[in-house]
């Protein structure tokens, strides 16, 4: 896709969105309603066709070839898709589509941001895209509920924003997901993590120990949480909770549950607190929340110390001791009555690994801690490092530097992998790898 500038008002631009815009009203003008509800690609297609045929014949419009084939794509695209996004949902280096009003449009690829020439014929038809969007899952975006979660039917996360709220017009943003899965060697490859930080998180997966993710937004939280389920074994019964369902858990027996914002009347919503809740009483072997975000956690916590070992969830945090002052605050509002102590004590508890992960400046992510969460010491809880990424500075190419290195310490967590037949070699908690140029 092009980053070249966008182009000026009244330009080349403006024209041919007029003449597209034209094709697409003649074209919903000359279909019943009954023809619009079963609307065929290829039938569609060979109608805008013989419309831009009449289109060039009578406004003597000087049009080639390509440029006809071009303009039939934008129109489905407008008819079947998302308009102009449509070229960027089919290029799969886009991780992350954003789109700050009709004129402004960057992507992300490789951990890189930059713009594209794509723009909206104007706010009105940035609006009508993210009504589309929001309409096929059923739920609303306007002035009393300007901010909506969605999901494509590809599984990418759609946050829309309009105004009041948005100062620019309708915004939104796109958090795509590869449609091929991330296998644990693509992750030693991009040197996420190395192969003795896999085997011991691999271990402990199996082993039912309680984990929780924690890291920034798009340092591949979700990515780690789906690389753990692999290891989950296929005869256990697994709940997901989300807001917007986006894991892509690899088990056969899975439930798969997803919040629902309030109806237009203000009710009707169901929360994360409300599914973990009743996931309670879906005979689970594991829970695993997507994210975090507030009260859920003292259910997800009570789940943890209450026989439902081997849950996981991520939260958002600067860093492994971060997250517990996150998952702590998020505790205490579902209950402000519990003493901090008493909290501290069952977060320490329930979570026994805490994953760090980071998204660096030249794009790639990291796993950059593995801790284990040891217990209170002054009424702190105290985590021991078992793994780190330490970053030495930047190369003349602008990639990060460092070395992934164990610390040394022994996990008390390994007497329980052994019970559970994870035996690992005592040579990953001393070994060292440095990052390639």
């Amino acid at each position: 896709m092009s980053t070249r500038p966008m182009a000026k008002p009244g330009s080349q631009a403006d024209r041919w969105f007029a003449i597209k815009t034209q094709i697409h009203s003649r074209l919903l003008n000359s279909l019943t309603p009954d023809q619009l509800k079963v609307l065929n690609k290829e039938g569609v297609r060979e109608q805008i066709g013989n419309v831009v045929e009449r289109m060039v014949k009578e406004e003597s419009i000087p049009m080639t070839v390509v440029e006809r084939e071009r303009l039939i794509e934008e129109v489905l695209d407008e008819v079947f898709g998302l308009g102009p996004l449509e070229p960027l949902l089919k290029d799969p280096t886009i991780s992350d589509i954003m789109v700050n009003g009709y004129d402004s449009v960057y992507v992300e690829r490789a951990g890189r941001v930059s713009e594209t020439n794509i723009r909206f014929k104007d706010t009105a038809h940035v609006r009508m895209i993210i009504d589309r969007i929001v309409s096929n899952i059923g739920r609303r975006i306007d002035d009393s509920s300007p901010i909506v979660d969605a999901r494509l039917d590809d599984g990418s996360r759609v946050c829309a924003v309009i105004p009041p709220l948005s100062l620019i017009g309708p915004v939104m943003s796109i958090r795509r997901f590869g449609k091929k899965l991330l296998t644990t060697d693509d992750l030693l490859k991009n040197e996420t993590m190395t192969s003795g930080m896999l085997d011991f998180l691999s271990g402990c997966v199996e082993a039912r120990l309680n984990i929780v993710i924690s890291g920034g937004s798009g340092s591949g939280k979700t990515t780690i949480l789906n690389t753990l389920s692999r290891f989950i074994p296929e005869e256990e019964r697994v709940i997901t909770i989300e807001d917007t369902a986006e894991l892509q858990m690899q088990q056969s027996h899975i439930v798969r549950l997803e919040t629902r914002p309030m109806n237009i009347e203000g009710a009707g919503a169901i929360t994360q607190r409300d599914l973990v809740i009743n996931a309670l009483r879906m005979r689970p072997d594991r829970i695993i929340i997507g994210e975090c975000r507030g009260g859920e956690a003292m259910d997800m916590m009570q789940a943890m110390n209450t026989g439902h070992d081997g849950s996981m969830t991520s939260c958002h945090a600067n860093s492994s001791r971060d997250a517990f002052s996150r998952l702590e605050t998020m505790v205490m509002m579902a209950s402000a009555n519990i003493p901090d102590r008493v909290i501290r004590q069952m977060l320490a508890s329930a979570v026994n690994i805490v994953i760090h992960c980071v998204r660096l400046t030249d794009g790639t992510r990291k796993i950059s801690a593995i801790s284990e969460v040891r217990d209170i010491e002054d009424d702190q809880v105290i985590l021991d490092d078992v793994f780190l990424l330490e970053r030495a500075g930047l190369n003349q190419r602008g990639r990060i530097t460092g070395r992934f290195h164990a610390t040394g310490h022994k996990p008390r967590c390994m007497t329980r992998l052994r019970a559970y037949g994870v035996h690992l070699s005592p040579s990953i908690f001393s070994e060292e790898m440095v990052l390639k140029d």
